[in-house]
């Protein structure tokens, strides 16, 4: 069973930064997504990234502004937040699906989640 639990949430200003962590062992071969709900809003995909970290993948909404990035012995995945605005606000969760499957935004073809952590951009 894998499992992958996020960290690094809070509260931030605007113009601030983050940076999310997701802790997931045996994951070398998944592709591994970034996902957020703000309120009263459907889940959205917000970064993937490849099995091998070569390959990223952002939301328009998000580009220019986050980075993904992954260290395999660590076994962790990271999400740089930087220039944090209050419509990035909501809980973010980590996910992946099977192995040997590539990044996809849509949350519905992801298998296996972390607990989320909650994100507040709010001055």
């Amino acid at each position: 069973q894998l499992q992958l639990v996020e960290s690094g949430g809070g509260l931030v200003q605007p113009g601030g930064s983050l940076r999310l962590s997701c802790a997931a062992s045996g994951l070398d071969y998944h592709a591994i997504g970034w996902f957020r709900q703000g309120p009263g809003k459907e889940r959205e995909g917000v970064s993937c990234i490849s099995s091998s970290g070569g390959i990223t993948y952002y939301a328009d909404s998000v580009k220019g502004r986050f980075t993904m990035s992954r260290d395999k012995e660590k076994n962790t995945v990271y999400l740089q937040m930087n220039s944090l605005q209050p419509e990035d606000t909501g809980v973010y969760y980590c996910a992946t699906r099977p192995r040997f499957y590539g990044c996809s935004g849509a949350p519905r073809v992801y298998n296996y989640w972390g607990q989320g952590t909650q994100v507040t951009v709010s001055s």
